[in-house]
C-alpha cells in the first residue's frame, strides 16, 4: 500500500483510479463494507483503489469537541489499512481553508488529481463545506462526468446501525466487547512507557504507565483484561484506568500489568487490546485490603483471556 500525504503529492501516475470517500476513523466493519465495495469496483473496472482520510480529523477543525474522540491516530489508521489490498491511502490535510471548499469542489479536486473513474461510499456519507454534499448530489454530479458511484448500506449489529460515534459511546460507558463486535476486533489503545511513581512494583504488581494521545478515546476508568503487545510479542495484561483514590486521587493514568512477563518497558511503544471490563474502580480502606483484590483481580483476569482465546483481534 502506497501512504501519501497531500493531493499535491500524489504520483502523476496514480490514476484511474476508483476512489473511497470518508474519514474511516476506527475502521469499523461499515468501513471494511467500503473498502471491499472499493477493491471489487477497482477490479472490474481494472482501476487502482484509493482511499481518502483527513488529518487531523475534520471535527477538530469544525466543532473541537471538549472530551477525546479519535478511535485511530492517523498511525494507527494507515496501520490498519495496510493489510486490506488497497492501492493507496490519501491522508488529506484538513485545515481552515479545506472546510470552506464546497462539495462540488471537493469532488473536483479528487478527480482531476485521481482521474476517478468509480467512486465509493458509505450511505450516509455527507462532504464538502457545512456537509453540504449527499450521495443524491454526488450522483447527479459524478453521473454527469461518466462516474459511477456505488453506494454501500449502513452494517448493523444486533439491531444498531455501526457507526464511529456509537463505538465512541459504547468505549465511554466501559462496553469494549460491544465495541470489539463493531470493530471486528480488540479496541485498541497505543501509548509509550512512561515513568510512573513505582507504586504498583512496591505492591507486588510492576505496572507500565502508558502516555496516550490527547485525542485518543480510553475506555472508562475500571479494571480491564487485555492484551498488550510489544515488540511483537502478546501478553496476557491486567489494565486499570483511573485515578488511583486508594492513595488520594490524582490525573487520570492507564497502567497494564504483563502477566507472565517482568520486563523493563520503560520508552518501548505497547498496544493495548481491550477484551472485557471486570469492575469498577474503587477506594480500598487500606494497602493490604488493596493487595488482595488485586491478587482476585490477576485471577481474574487470565480465566477471562483463557477462555476468550490468545490472539489480539476480536
Amino acid at each position: 500500500m502506497n501512504v501519501v500525504r497531500g493531493l499535491e503529492d500524489l504520483p502523476s501516475d496514480t490514476g484511474p483510479a476508483a476512489v473511497a470517500l470518508g474519514t474511516f476513523d476506527g475502521l469499523h466493519l461499515g468501513h471494511r463494507a467500503v473498502v471491499a465495495a472499493l477493491r471489487s469496483a477497482a477490479a472490474r473496472g481494472g482501476l487502482r483503489s484509493v482511499a481518502t482520510t483527513f488529518d487531523p480529523h475534520p471535527l477538530t477543525v469544525v466543532a473541537p469537541p471538549d472530551q477525546p474522540f479519535l478511535l485511530t491516530t492517523i498511525e494507527e489508521r494507515t496501520d490498519l489499512f495496510a493489510p486490506l489490498g488497497i492501492d493507496t491511502l490519501l491522508i488529506v490535510r484538513f485545515d481552515a481553508g479545506l472546510r470552506e471548499v464546497s462539495a462540488a469542489g471537493w469532488l473536483e479536486m479528487l478527480s482531476g488529481r485521481l482521474r476517478a473513474r468509480e467512486m465509493v461510499v458509505s450511505s450516509n456519507h455527507a462532504f464538502g463545506r457545512g456537509r453540504e454534499g449527499n450521495i443524491a448530489m454526488l450522483q447527479g454530479w459524478a453521473g454527469a462526468r461518466g462516474i459511477g458511484v456505488t453506494v454501500v448500506p449502513a452494517v448493523h449489529n444486533g439491531g444498531a446501525v455501526i457507526s464511529s460515534s456509537g463505538i465512541r459511546e459504547r468505549l465511554r460507558v466501559g462496553d469494549v466487547r460491544t465495541a470489539a463486535q463493531w470493530l471486528g476486533r480488540w479496541y485498541t489503545v497505543r501509548g509509550e512507557v512512561v515513568a510512573g511513581d513505582g507504586r504498583g512494583r512496591v505492591l507486588g504488581v510492576p505496572t507500565a504507565n502508558l502516555q496516550i494521545s490527547p485525542q485518543k478515546v480510553v475506555p472508562c476508568p475500571g479494571v480491564y483484561a487485555a492484551y498488550a503487545t510489544v515488540t511483537g510479542q502478546i501478553h496476557m495484561a491486567a489494565v486499570n484506568i483511573g485515578v488511583r483514590p486508594t492513595f488520594g486521587a490524582g490525573p487520570q493514568t492507564m497502567e497494564a500489568h504483563l502477566l507472565d512477563a517482568d520486563q523493563d518497558l520503560y520508552g518501548q511503544t505497547v498496544d493495548v487490546a481491550f477484551v472485557s471490563r471486570l469492575r469498577d474502580e474503587r477506594r480500598f480502606p487500606d494497602r493490604e485490603t488493596l493487595e488482595v483484590r488485586m491478587a482476585e483481580d490477576l485471577i481474574a483476569v487470565r480465566a477471562c483471556l483463557e477462555s476468550t482465546g490468545s490472539g489480539a483481534d476480536g
